[in-house]
């Protein structure tokens, strides 16, 4: 049947899929493959197919002709592919780059995530970004911090290990398990309630557009990731996407470290041992 469309036997598994109402992340669950892989493989079954809405996906592939479309319909088309394409190429580099960083840091933790921030901060554009380590019962510890200013520093210095409000973008987050893309920090209620982090996020540190992606590892939620623009220009889906692959790359860079300094350690003893012995 895939020779019938010319798609893969994969990109037939996608079609079926994704036109049946599955997401990108359900179907890359299922097939184990990355959620931009599965987009990448959209829109390739897109320019065969010569369709351009799950409608006339779902149509194609249950054998109905799509009514023909006219020149700003194909133009349209083409342009979303191109889009696609460049999202998934984006995504793909930002992987690369991410895990070269991680293997060339050999273990320096706080090289690794310098690197991966700074990165992160770049191609988000953003202004300044923060990996907290999340210490259960809505507590929060800032581990790794670029680009934040001064005041915004000495206080999170000052408090350490901290519990959230769970109306802060942080206790959102490990509430819902999920991405929390905050407009502007300083148009909701709680800013106006004095909350602590975020008054120090929006006046300390000047943040206005935020975005916390969960760091999790094997489910359970390790940490956050966020990342701050300091005037009102909320994360596209497609840049929150991106920091997501951040995220998950810094709990790798995380585990990485902690097994190297378990190594070291190990053959630390392991000489000292032997030392004895002698």
């Amino acid at each position: 049947m895939s020779s019938q469309f010319d798609l893969s036997r994969r990109e037939l598994q996608i079609a079926k899929a994704y036109a049946g109402g599955a997401t990108y992340h359900t179907i890359a669950d299922h097939l184990c493959i990355a959620p931009s892989t599965v987009r990448t493989h959209l829109a390739t079954i897109y320019r065969k197919l010569e369709v351009s809405s799950k409608l006339e996906l779902l149509a194609r592939l249950s054998g109905n002709t799509a009514p023909p479309r006219d020149q700003t319909d194909m133009t349209a088309v083409i342009s979303e592919l191109a889009l696609s394409l460049e999202e998934a190429i984006s995504r793909e580099k930002a992987l690369s780059e991410v895990l070269r960083i991680i293997g060339g840091a050999q273990g320096d933790l706080g090289s690794a995530m310098a690197s991966i921030l700074k990165y992160a901060l770049e191609l988000c554009d953003a202004e300044f970004g923060i990996l907290f380590e999340y210490r259960q019962n809505n507590r929060f510890f800032a581990r790794f911090t670029l680009g934040i200013s001064e005041a915004f520093q000495r206080w999170l210095d000052e408090q350490g290990d901290f519990s959230v409000s769970p109306a802060t973008g942080l206790g959102r987050m490990e509430a819902a398990g999920d991405v929390i893309n905050i407009f502007d920090v300083r148009s909701e209620e709680i800013y106006r309630t004095n909350d602590p982090l975020r008054y120090a996020t929006a006046v300390l540190g000047g943040a206005r557009s935020f975005v916390a992606i969960p760091m999790l590892a094997a489910d359970k939620l390790v940490g956050a990731f966020t990342i701050y623009r300091q005037t009102v220009r909320p994360f596209s889906d497609e840049t929150t996407r991106l920091a997501q692959i951040f995220a998950a790359q810094s709990v790798i860079a995380l585990e990485n470290a902690r097994l190297i300094s378990a190594l070291r350690l190990a053959q630390g003893d392991g000489r000292g041992g032997a030392a004895a012995q002698r």
